[in-house]
């Protein structure tokens, strides 16, 4: 779970600021399943040039909650939660401090977007939330007021959990996360896991992935795995501390980012055998695949261009068909290419892509 949040302040002397407006959306990976936003009142002048960018005033807050009554909200959104901010330093410090000022010691796990844009979407001109998003397609509203924020910052994380094709924030956050609760037993893991097409991963204690496996219903495929009695499957089960899952809408995405996640997070308990590598060119050098996404009006894009796979990606195509540049920016590039091509060749030999775009 994280608690991607936003805070908007008075301003003024370093530790000395007063928080105005707060927004906070619990994210499970794939979708928002909690929300907290609200106004608050600082006790404290807002600075002008503050009012002139946010446009919130002391008279707005006047009759806002101070942070005392929203406090006890706040601890319960973000409980067993990763904070996740666009700057999460900015963030964490006026929260922690606000706590600091009621004499309650408040600590969460933190991940900062900017630091994994700059990891994962490289040779931007500026890491800015307004500028990052207008270059990667993303719209946002209501600008420097903390809901619009959050939520520009939620479609983001969504966005660099895709382009982190070595899970190294999933399991980092796994990691952190099972330091604070004691180890599930299968049954709770199982419960944990949705009934989507798509694919779940199995980490151990330290957060690793040990299994990659996928299904058009991931719970069932879990369940199956765990009433397995198999030598692997049993080491499987001893092991399992924690199941993420991602869905992804069709067929085509399964398999595609099922093999090529076998091959880049070689998991331990996965088997992996050679494919025959399909070398026949496709019929067309520039088009795109287009396919159900994992929400309504949401589409799973594949770019070939030059007769090679570039990329892959989730994207709403009314904003993005005529598009390229950005749409390109929006997808994970592929390394495999061969085993990309193989994939995708033989699944287009076998069934009935719906649309395809020429370019």
């Amino acid at each position: 779970m994280y608690a991607i949040l936003d805070i908007e302040t008075t301003g003024g002397k370093f530790n000395e600021e007063g928080i105005t407006e707060i927004a906070i959306y619990k994210f499970d990976g794939q979708s928002i399943v909690d929300q907290f936003i609200s106004l608050v009142n600082p006790e404290k002048e807002i600075q002008k040039f503050v009012v002139k960018l946010t446009g919130i005033n002391n008279a707005m807050l006047r009759n806002a909650p101070k942070f005392y009554e929203v406090a006890k909200r706040i601890i319960e959104i973000t409980t067993d939660c990763t904070l996740v901010a666009h700057n999460t330093a900015f963030d964490y410090r006026i929260l922690s401090t606000e706590f600091e000022r009621l004499g309650y010691d408040f600590n969460r796990n933190t991940l900062c977007t900017v630091e994994l844009s700059q990891k994962l979407i490289l040779d931007q001109p500026s890491y800015s939330l307004g500028k990052l998003t207008k270059a990667l397609g993303i719209p946002m509203t209501d600008r420097h007021r903390a809901s619009g924020d959050a939520l520009a910052t939620v479609q983001l994380f969504k966005l660099l959990l895709e382009k982190d094709i070595h899970k190294s924030i999933i399991q980092q956050s796994v990691k952190y996360y099972d330091r604070r609760i004691e180890k599930q037993r299968l049954q709770k893991l199982i419960d944990a896991v949705p009934k989507e097409l798509g694919l779940f991963y199995i980490h151990d204690d330290d957060g690793k992935v040990i299994y990659v496996g996928r299904g058009k219903n991931v719970k069932a495929e879990v369940n199956r795995l765990f009433l397995k009695q198999t030598k692997r499957a049993v080491k499987i089960q001893d092991r399992a501390n924690s199941i993420t899952f991602e869905k992804t809408g069709n067929d085509l995405f399964t398999r595609l980012k099922y093999y090529i996640e076998l091959e880049t997070l070689s998991p331990k308990y996965n088997f992996r055998k050679k494919r025959k590598p399909n070398l026949q060119p496709f019929n067309n050098d520039d088009f795109l695949i287009i396919d159900k996404g994992r929400e309504i009006e949401e589409h799973a894009i594949i770019l070939i261009e030059n007769n090679e796979v570039f990329g892959y990606g989730f994207t709403n195509l009314a904003y993005q068909e005529n598009k390229l540049d950005i749409l390109k920016r929006m997808l994970t590039p592929i390394e495999d290419k061969e085993l990309a091509k193989t994939i995708i060749k033989n699944y287009l030999n076998k069934h009935n892509v719906k649309k395809i775009v020429r370019l």
